[in-house]
């Protein structure tokens, strides 16, 4: 093994790219040593990304007391086509993109007195995840809308997939719906650095 030790590498002629390394090399930065990219940052694998970001853009009728899979349909963006917005609504890690992942989910419901809202998140098809909000002794006139939001933190493997459900309990007295207007309801997830 040799060390150089120089001050400046600059191309021999004119501008253009230089290489270190090759397919395979590992180039190591030390403990204590800082890379400084003052000009445009290209780097590549350092990115959050797989990111999507989706939403329901009409709004979606929920059954009294049943679990129903949000079918978020409009897609603002998804860096790796990762996000099925046509049949399954739901987002699966991509080959080569396991690691860990943050996600939000945003929604506005339509309620009546004495419900009970529970936002389910599930991976693979199972619950990891859950929020409820309980609206018992709100009474308003009319229908009124509360907001629900959930975040949560998940190490996945390739192939892992998530979807957002929903459940709202309004003791058998009508069906409720969740928002579709203005982007107010909305799922949105990518992968940590």
């Amino acid at each position: 093994m040799s060390t150089l030790k120089v001050d400046t590498i600059l191309k021999r002629t004119g501008t253009g790219t230089i290489t270190l390394g090759q397919s395979g090399d590992t180039i190591t930065i030390p403990s204590g040593a800082t890379l400084n990219s003052a000009g445009t940052n290209t780097l590549e694998g350092i990115s959050n990304t797989p990111a999507f970001f989706v939403a329901l853009t009409t709004n979606v009728t929920i059954s009294d007391n049943t679990i129903t899979k949000i079918p978020f349909a409009t897609e603002v963006f998804d860096t790796d086509s990762a996000y099925d917005s046509s049949t399954n609504y739901r987002f699966t890690v991509p080959s080569g993109k396991a690691g860990k992942y943050y996600f939000t989910f945003q929604g506005a419901m339509g309620i009546k007195k004495d419900y009970k809202i529970t936002i389910y998140l599930k991976k693979n098809g199972s619950y990891v995840g859950t929020e409820a909000i309980f609206t018992n002794g709100y009474q308003p006139s009319a229908d009124d809308n509360i907001r629900s939001h959930y975040t949560t933190l998940l190490d996945l493997a390739v192939s892992d997939y998530i979807e957002m459900w929903v459940k709202i309990n309004n003791n058998g007295t009508n069906s409720a719906f969740i928002h579709g207007d203005n982007f107010t309801t909305f799922f949105t997830g990518y992968k940590l650095i």
